[in-house]
């Protein structure tokens, strides 16, 4: 008989979802926590909600609690409150909207976090109005990593997650002289670029 290896408690990460009202930050969560996709329409986020999810990186379980907040301008100090507790940010947008392209550049980048960029509608690449090298100049401009994702199909959407989970790991048994976790270059490595000849 095989001994089953049980996966070794690791740490807890905070993830918050910013971005503006609309652009798909609770859709993306539901497809990261239960692989479902949101149709139709539903009630914006009031104020902030959260989830918990546990994956295993490398052996270890790794706890997200996934902040999902409002986007809504008259939430955005509420929003702020919360930047200090959070270990990873994910910037939001929809490559459709260029307002809420141009809406994530009004907040100072918190380079203490690890945040990843991602806009939330890559299955709808016939109505882009911000180009995939539009997103790649802000992520550089920022120094973080950059993938575009979208909560219908599920491209990506694990992979912003799992990425932030590996870094935790690593953050969290960190050796001496063991080399730097390169966050950007394994996420260049994993991401799936959305094919030109893709079916809805």
């Amino acid at each position: 008989i095989r001994e089953c290896v049980l996966p070794r408690r690791g740490p807890c990460g905070s993830v918050m979802l910013l971005g503006d009202s609309g652009v798909g930050k609770t859709c993306f969560l539901i497809q990261f926590k239960d692989g479902a996709f949101l149709s139709g329409t539903f009630i914006a986020t009031v104020g902030i909600d959260f989830r918990n999810k546990v994956v295993t990186v490398d052996g270890m379980r790794v706890k997200l609690q996934i902040w999902d907040t409002a986007g809504q301008e008259r939430f955005r100090s509420v929003t702020h409150a919360y930047y200090r507790d959070a270990q990873a940010l994910l910037l939001l947008y929809d490559i459709t909207n260029k307002a809420s392209f141009d809406n994530i550049r009004v907040g100072p980048p918190f380079p203490w976090l690890l945040p990843t960029h991602s806009p939330g509608r890559a299955d709808v690449s016939n109505e882009r109005v911000i180009s995939s090298e539009d997103g790649e100049t802000l992520a550089r401009e920022y120094g973080v990593p950059f993938m575009e994702t979208s909560a219908k199909t599920g491209m990506n959407v694990e992979l912003a997650f799992l990425a932030i989970a590996k870094e935790l790991k690593y953050r969290a048994g960190r050796q001496a002289n063991e080399p730097s976790f390169q966050l950007r270059d394994y996420v260049e490595s994993q991401k799936k670029r959305p094919s030109c000849c893709s079916f809805l």
